[in-house]
């Protein structure tokens, strides 16, 4: 789901079998959540940081053991 304006936020799988939760930098005041379950109202700030290299900004997760789900928000 994503809040209308917010950035596209994209995943991919690393060369180091990691996952990359990215999206454009620019852009101030978005923040990465995380849910196992869509069926909940359990939207939760990921543990790992953010890092903003200047043209991205990204999270590096392990791959997850079971099925998540990541939005921005506000």
């Amino acid at each position: 789901m994503q809040s209308p304006g917010a950035p596209l936020l994209r995943i991919k799988q690393t060369t180091t079998n990691t996952v990359m939760v990215y999206w454009l930098s620019p852009s101030t005041g978005y923040n990465p959540q995380v849910n196992t379950n869509l069926a909940t109202a359990n939207w939760v700030t990921p543990g790992e940081s953010v890092t903003d290299n200047g043209t991205i900004k990204y999270s590096i997760v392990n791959p997850p053991s079971g099925k998540r789900f990541y939005r921005l928000v506000k």
